[in-house]
């Protein structure tokens, strides 16, 4: 392809549809007519070799094609914006800005800590809302709908409107009375399904009842969950004393392992990692403060 042939434009026109999967308003957004758009599209598709959207009963669906450029796409031009924006520059230190996030527990106790001390240190002036995930499919729509500008946590809803980066892998752990593991280290898979369990569960949460159980069911076993909590953090605090056992996220359980009088010990089947993900919308290529902000999640996450 030859890149001096290729009408920029034509970029525009296929962010804007991919943004509203309607020829009409994909127009309407450029400034073009309904048969100029109609046009540009059949230009698109002759640029990338591939039909690009295709109708159906809800809409003009992206196909396999669209969605791979999408996302390259969206970061070129979101870079051609902001060199071209007016006062694109962005001093952390002295700028004043008010952001939000909304994470779920496990981001809230991990994640946020941390980032809120590097934002004291790095940009004093910036304010930081966070919000809780309480309904992730909510919580995604928000940050689709500029409610929020990112999110963070684990096993939330995919959207091909919204950029997804792998921010970590998490582990899973078992936790239990100190005491009950001082007299036997190691759980066998049969203390794993004789022993009652305690586990959090919310509406945000992180998935982790489906993922245990569907592990132990490709095992024919099954537990019995004895007491099941709405917050994470008092897993810990619930079974300490006890003889209950629980699943939990490493960074969460060796955080609290000492003050809540439990240890952690290895689970006694493999059990896949999960990842914790930042998502947030092509907005923050276009805008300085947040595109800084979402490095800065990155580095400092690098480091946990």
């Amino acid at each position: 392809m030859n890149l001096a042939s290729v009408d920029l434009n034509l970029l525009f026109a296929f962010e804007a549809l991919m943004d509203e999967r309607n020829v009409t308003r994909a127009g309407e957004r450029v400034g073009l007519a309904q048969p100029s758009m109609s046009s540009v599209l059949t230009r698109l598709r002759a640029l990338f070799g591939d039909d690009l959207f295709v109708r159906s009963a809800s809409g003009m669906q992206p196909t396999a094609k669209a969605l791979a450029l999408a996302r390259p796409i969206s970061e070129a031009l979101g870079q051609i914006r902001g060199v071209l924006a007016p006062g694109s520059s962005f001093d952390p230190a002295t700028a004043r800005r008010r952001l939000s996030i909304a994470v779920t527990d496990y981001g809230d106790l991990v994640v946020i800590p941390p980032l809120v001390a590097a934002l004291r240190r790095e940009a004093p002036g910036i304010d930081l809302v966070v919000r809780p995930i309480i309904d992730a499919a909510a919580s995604v729509a928000s940050l689709e709908h500029g409610d929020v500008d990112a999110l963070i946590g684990g096993h939330l809803p995919a959207s091909t409107r919204i950029t997804r980066c792998m921010l970590f892998e998490e582990n899973f752990v078992c936790i239990r009375d100190a005491g009950q593991a001082k007299r036997k280290a190691r759980l066998t898979r049969d203390d794993y399904t004789r022993l009652p369990h305690a586990l959090f569960s919310s509406a945000g949460g992180d998935g982790l009842p489906g993922a245990i159980d569907t592990m132990l069911a490709r095992h024919g076993r099954k537990r019995r969950t004895a007491i099941t909590l709405a917050h994470v953090v008092a897993v810990p605090f619930a079974i300490a004393g006890t003889d209950l056992v629980a699943t939990m996220a490493e960074r969460i359980a060796r955080r609290f392992a000492e003050s809540a009088g439990v240890s952690v010990v290895p689970v006694p089947y493999d059990v896949e990692a999960f990842t914790i993900d930042l998502l947030y919308t092509r907005r923050a290529t276009t805008d300085p403060a947040l595109r800084w902000f979402i490095a800065l999640v990155d580095r400092v996450c690098k480091k946990l």
